[in-house]
């Protein structure tokens, strides 16, 4: 007789976590410091009933995060929204939510934050004296091109002030959709003032759709890296993460279907496990590869020195030891064989052109 899994009822349709975040709320001064980010966790109780996607406005008072990470290629980012409809099981920002008194888990894919104001003032900051420009990251917390960007617009009023003013930007995103703005982005490349990282996980629709349940299945992001390419835009794709014992058999696979796309340059990121993630994603091992669990968590404690995640500076990207070295030589070896490089982009702040605010001094000369 088939054993029946106890935790497949537990799955939502259509969502990547399994249910909302184990108990344990706001102990900061407990809590390990991430390198980016610090976060805490809360208990929401699992619900039954189908879940639907909730969006709150937010209106903050600034809207550029600055880092010093010595690991990250900027220095500067942006995030349109917080929390993320795609439901990526892995994702690393579902702590992040724990600050507006939700849960890393559902929450984070079910109740978002738009932040409908975030290319006035981006104008604003751009139109102070003392700004000075640098290429700035879109998408590097949750995806701006998630499911409700197609009603609020709202990164692609942010691409507006930057064709605007001559500002470089760079996107990330798991989406097709990031082909509507192609007018936009066609006219930045032109001037050497953007690219586009489109992260690909898995070529199998199966696979992807567990992982990622409501980001575009592999094939459209394909169709997207070639149409962008084809723009005469950079695009870069990123394996994010590589998911050992899931994924990382397709390493070759999608470093080949980059390139016949027009992927200029691919990378990949280790899969990374941090705070409510580490039991959220447990949990769904359970529920779709329970078979696998423990060989997959133990190769992930293998890449992260005995535990399941590894906060520490370039660590935190790339994993250590014996397998993540195996990843990053079969990356290379996958890289030389489809003509593809190292990243490198570099783009242009010489054209800069702070913008006139409606209202100031300036606008009398």
């Amino acid at each position: 007789m088939e054993r029946k899994n106890p935790l497949t009822h537990l799955s939502q349709k259509g969502r990547g976590s399994p249910s909302n975040a184990p108990p344990q709320r706001f102990n900061l001064q407990d809590r390990e410091v991430d390198a980016d980010w610090l976060d805490e966790r809360e208990q929401i109780g699992d619900s039954p009933v189908k879940l639907t996607t909730d969006v709150t406005v937010e209106l903050p008072k600034s809207i550029i995060n600055y880092n010093k990470s010595p690991d990250l290629p900027f220095d500067r980012s942006i995030n349109a929204y917080r929390g993320c409809e795609h439901g990526c099981v892995y994702c690393y920002a579902r702590p992040t939510h724990a600050y507006h008194d939700l849960s890393p888990g559902l929450d984070f894919e079910s109740k978002l934050f738009a932040k409908p104001n975030a290319a006035e003032l981006l104008r604003k900051t751009f139109a102070k004296p003392n700004y000075q420009p640098a290429t700035l990251a879109i998408g590097t917390n949750t995806d701006p091109y998630q499911p409700i960007e197609k009603r609020c617009r709202i990164t692609r009023r942010i691409l507006e002030v930057m064709l605007e003013t001559l500002h470089p930007v760079v996107i990330t995103t798991k989406s097709n959709r990031v082909v509507e703005d192609i007018d936009l982005l066609a006219q930045l490349a032109e001037r050497t003032l953007t690219a586009v990282a489109i992260s690909i996980t898995s070529l199998d629709p199966k696979t992807a759709r567990l992982l990622e349940p409501r980001a575009p299945a592999p094939a459209r992001r394909l169709k997207a890296v070639k149409t962008l390419s084809t723009a005469g835009i950079y695009v870069h794709v990123n394996i994010a993460p590589v998911v050992p014992g899931i994924t990382d058999h397709e390493i070759e696979a999608i470093a080949a279907a980059a390139a016949e796309c027009g992927a200029k340059s691919i990378s990949f990121i280790a899969m990374r496990l941090p705070h409510e993630v580490a039991p959220l994603f447990e949990e769904w091992l359970e529920a779709h590869y329970p078979d696998r669990k423990s060989k997959v968590m133990s190769i992930v404690r293998q890449m992260r020195g005995g535990k399941r995640n590894d906060p520490t500076f370039h660590n935190r990207m790339r994993g250590q030891g014996p397998w993540a070295d195996l990843i990053r030589s079969r990356i290379a070896i996958a890289s030389r064989k489809a003509g593809l490089q190292k990243a490198k982009i570099k783009l242009r702040t010489d054209l800069f052109q702070r913008p006139v605010i409606k209202g100031s001094q300036m606008e009398l000369f």
